[in-house]
Parts: C-alpha cells; structure tokens; sequence
C-alpha cells in the first residue's frame, strides 16, 4: 500500500470526523428552536445523568479530596504554614480536581450510555423509523441528551467540589492534626471567585464533550452488538481525551494571565 495513503488515512478520518460532530453540533442548536417539546425528554435525561451519577460522585469526590489533604501537606509540611494546606487542597480541587474528575467519571458512565443506547437504536434500525415518521432525530434524541449533559456536569462539579473538600477536611483533622480553623482560614482568605467560576465554565464545555461524542458515536455505530461494543468505547475513550485537551486549552485561557 502506499505509504503516503497510510500516512493520510488518519488525517483525512480526523476531518471527516471532525466534520460529523460539527454537523451534529449544529443540528442540535439548530433544534433549541423547539425545545418547549422536549421538556420531558430532558427531565427523563437529568434523572438519569445526574442523580444516576450522584453516588459514584460523591464518592470519588470524598476520596479525591482526602488524597489531596494528604499529597499537599506532605508537600508543603517543612517549607510554609499549615494555613497554606486549605487554600492549596482547594484551588486544586475547585480549578482542576472537581472539574476534571466529575467529567472523566461521567464519561465513563453517561457517556459510554448514550453511545449504548443510541447505537443499539441504530443497529435495530429504530432511528430509520423516527426518520420515517417524520421525527427530527436532532430534537428527539441529540437535543435532550446535549442539553442534560450540559447541566448535569456543573451540578455534579459544585456537589462533588464539596464533598472533596469536606473529605479533605476530616483527614486534615483527624489524620494530620490540623485545626479545623488553620485549614479554613486559608481557604477563606485566598478564596478567589475567579477560581470556582472558572472551574465551573470549564465543567460546562466537559459536559457538551461528553454528550456530543456520545451521540456521535452511538449515532454512526454499525455492526449490530460488535458495532455497539466499538461506538461505547470510542465514546469514553474520545470523550477522555477531549476533556484533558480541553482542559489545557481552557486551563490557559482562564488562568494563564495569573
């Protein structure tokens, strides 16, 4: 085969890619436009994507807070204050812990769902049908799905941003021995709103990442339940990879200038 093929294949899949999701994205804006008759396909999607996801979480958010108590005061124990273990646990966790935690972990289960179930409807030719019967598949199926992601993330960033920092919190009380006034009287004086808001904007980019690949994914499969297995997981693995590029780029537009 030709080598120049081999080496364009990837680029020219990358386009093409890039350009479904673009169609996509634009199909479902285009699909706000009706989105007073999606008011119970939303509310079916926010039950499942945030309180479904609560417990893993909340979960994860206690522990990754009680790790990061731990990793910053060993880091910080013989050089500064005590003080300073509060304000360092919580920018880490309100500019990048929470954010991208939440969103890899909702990745991981919403988004591997959506991809499942969207390409199980593909596979059976259930998406055909809605197209025969005149249903816009945009306003049906993507515009929930876009739009449950999209504030379902920053929910779930603001409840497990608190119960990472109350995790953190125990272990510097009750582990570490630090007074629960030390630890929360450098949060309160470094507390900048710029770093919740930030972090917060960034959640709602990871939840349209999360949503718009699975869609994509699950829309395209092909292959009955071979093609199914393969769209779940190009769904979480571009999802995955999407969030820390996107985390980098917003990273350094946010916060760059400090």
């Amino acid at each position: 085969m030709n080598p120049w093929l081999l080496l364009l294949r990837p680029i020219l899949a990358f386009f093409y890619h890039l350009g479904g999701v673009g169609e996509l994205l634009w199909g479902t804006l285009l699909a706000l436009r009706e989105i007073k008759k999606v008011p119970r396909l939303l509310w079916d999607q926010l039950s499942y994507m945030a309180a479904g996801s609560l417990p893993i979480v909340l979960v994860t958010s206690a522990f990754v807070g009680m790790v990061a108590a731990v990793q910053t005061a060993y880091q910080i124990r013989d050089f500064v204050p005590m003080m300073y273990l509060g304000v360092g646990v919580a920018k880490a966790v309100m500019i990048e812990l929470g954010p991208v935690l939440v969103a890899l972990v909702f990745a991981g289960r919403v988004g591997a769902g959506i991809a499942a179930e969207l390409g199980t409807m593909r596979v059976t030719e259930q998406i055909d049908a809605l197209e025969l019967m005149a249903i816009d598949p945009y306003r049906y199926l993507a515009l929930p799905r876009f739009l449950g992601g999209l504030i379902s993330v920053p929910l779930l960033t603001i409840l497990g941003e608190c119960v990472a920092l109350i995790g953190a919190l125990f272990v510097a009380r009750y582990v570490l021995f630090v007074p629960v006034e030390t630890f929360t009287h450098g949060m309160r004086i470094y507390f900048v709103a710029k770093d919740l808001f930030g972090g917060l904007a960034k959640s709602v980019v990871f939840g349209a990442i999360v949503s718009l690949m699975g869609i994509y994914c699950g829309y395209n499969a092909k292959g009955g339940a071979v093609g199914v297995g393969k769209a779940t997981t190009q769904a979480v693995v571009a999802s995955s990879l999407l969030i820390l590029a996107a985390d980098y780029v917003l990273g350094t537009i946010i916060f760059g200038g400090q």
